[in-house]
C-alpha cells in the first residue's frame, strides 16, 4: 500500500454521499463505504478513518483505490462476482434426488448428508463431495429425507360427508339460547416437577431450569366450547373413563346450562363418548333425564378438526400448560385463571369453513351418484 489515493469529491458527490449516510434503508456495506469516502474528503488517515468507520485499514484503501480510478459507483457498489460452476451436473443432481428418496442402506435408519454425500461418490465419478454441496442442492429442490411426516388420509364416503355437513350446519344456524351448541372434547396431560429449583431470568442471563424432572403422573382434561359466545369451561380429573364422561354430561345440563331445551354437543367417536357411558355411571332414571336435554353430533372419522374445541385445546396448551407443572391441585388452578382471563376478554373462536366451502374444496372427493344411463346399462 505504497500509494496513497487522495479523495476530491465534487459538490454532486458530496451531497450523494451525504443522501445515503442520512438514508434509513441503505445497506450497511454501502453506507459504511460512504462514511469512508466522505471521512477520506476530510483529509483523515487511513487508520483514523478505519477507527471511525468500523472496519479494517484495507478496506478503506481499496474504497479509495476505486474511487480514484474507477469512479463514485464502482467504490459504492461490488460487481456481480461470477457464480463457481456447480459441482453436480444435472444427470447427478437427479441421481441425488432418486438416492435421497430411497431406502437407506441397511443398518441406518435415515439418510443423512454424510451419507448421501459418500454414497454420491460411490456412484458418480467424483472422488470426493462435500456434505454441504448436497445440503444446498437439497435445499434447492426443498427435499429433506430425514425428517418424517405422519398422516391420515380418512374415508371420504357417504357417512363422511354427511356427519360433516351436520356439524358444519350446527355452527352455521343462528344462535340460540335455548338450544346452545356445545364442542367437547379432552386432552392428557403429564404433570412434571423440578429436580432442581429453577433460576429466574435477569438481565444479560435467560431463565435456567435443570435437565432433570420429576414426573408425578397424569391427569385429564375435559374441555367445554360454546360454538356461539365466548365461553369455555376446562375440567381436571384423574382419568377419561366412562364415568368422568357421564359426569361431565350432567354438569354441562344441570350447571353450565340448566335453561336450555336441548344442548347440541360436538364429539369425536371416542368410546367414551356414548348415551351408554351414561347408563354405566347411574341408575336409568338419572341417565335418561340428562340424555333427554343431549343431542349428540359426531365428527367424521379421523376428521376432528371439524371439533372446535380443538383449536382452543390448543390455545390452552400454548398459552398456559407449555410449561411444567408437578401437581393436579396446581394444573386446576392455573387452568382456572387463564379460564377466566379468556372468558372475561370475550376470546371467539371465527369459524370460516362452511357446507358451502366444503363441497367447492372437496367436491372430488364426495361419493357420486350413479346415473340413470349406468343404472339401465347394468
Amino acid at each position: 500500500m505504497n500509494i496513497r489515493y487522495r479523495v476530491t469529491l465534487s459538490a454532486e458527490e458530496r451531497l450523494q454521499l451525504q443522501d445515503l449516510r442520512a438514508g434509513s434503508k441503505t445497506a450497511a456495506r454501502i453506507l459504511k463505504r460512504a462514511q469512508v469516502l466522505l471521512a477520506a474528503s476530510e483529509g483523515r488517515s487511513d487508520e483514523a478513518i478505519a477507527g471511525l468507520v468500523g472496519v479494517g485499514t484495507s478496506t478503506v484503501y481499496r474504497t479509495k483505490q476505486r474511487f480514484v480510478e474507477e469512479g463514485l459507483e464502482r467504490a459504492l457498489h461490488e460487481q456481480t462476482r461470477p457464480k463457481p460452476e456447480r459441482k453436480l451436473a444435472a444427470h447427478e443432481e437427479a441421481l441425488l434426488v432418486a438416492t435421497a428418496c430411497s431406502d437407506p442402506p441397511a443398518g441406518r435408519a435415515r439418510w443423512t448428508l454424510q451419507l448421501l454425500a459418500d454414497e454420491m461418490v460411490r456412484l458418480t465419478d467424483h472422488e470426493t463431495l462435500s456434505d454441504e454441496t448436497v445440503r444446498r442442492r437439497l435445499d434447492e429442490m426443498d427435499l429433506k429425507p430425514w425428517q418424517k411426516k405422519m398422516w391420515c388420509i380418512p374415508k371420504v364416503d357417504g357417512e363422511y360427508v354427511a356427519r360433516m355437513e351436520d356439524v358444519l350446519d350446527l355452527y352455521a344456524e343462528a344462535p340460540d339460547s335455548t338450544r346452545p351448541v356445545v364442542c367437547f372434547d379432552e386432552t392428557p396431560r403429564q404433570l412434571i416437577g423440578e429436580a432442581r429449583v429453577p433460576v429466574k431470568a435477569k438481565p444479560g442471563q435467560p431463565a435456567r431450569i435443570d435437565y432433570e424432572y420429576v414426573r408425578n403422573g397424569t391427569a385429564n382434561v375435559f374441555m367445554f366450547v360454546d360454538a356461539n359466545k365466548p365461553w369455555r369451561h376446562a375440567k381436571v380429573t384423574d382419568q377419561r373413563t366412562c364415568n368422568d364422561f357421564a359426569e361431565c354430561m350432567r354438569d354441562l345440563v344441570d350447571e353450565h346450562y340448566p335453561d336450555a331445551k336441548c344442548i347440541r354437543v360436538v364429539l369425536d367417536n371416542l368410546s367414551t363418548h356414548s348415551a351408554a357411558a351414561l347408563y354405566k355411571a347411574f341408575e336409568p332414571q338419572e341417565a335418561r333425564r340428562i340424555l333427554q336435554r343431549i343431542e349428540f353430533h359426531f365428527t367424521p372419522k379421523h376428521a376432528s378438526w371439524l371439533n372446535m374445541v380443538e383449536i382452543e385445546i390448543g390455545v390452552m396448551a400454548s398459552q398456559c400448560l407449555a410449561r411444567r407443572i408437578d401437581s393436579k391441585i396446581k394444573l386446576i388452578s392455573e387452568i382456572a385463571a387463564w379460564e377466566q382471563q379468556r372468558n372475561a376478554a370475550g376470546a371467539r373462536i371465527n369459524w370460516m369453513f362452511t357446507v358451502e366451502r366444503a363441497r367447492q374444496k372437496m367436491g372430488r372427493a364426495y361419493p357420486m351418484l350413479e346415473s340413470t344411463d349406468q343404472k339401465v346399462a347394468a
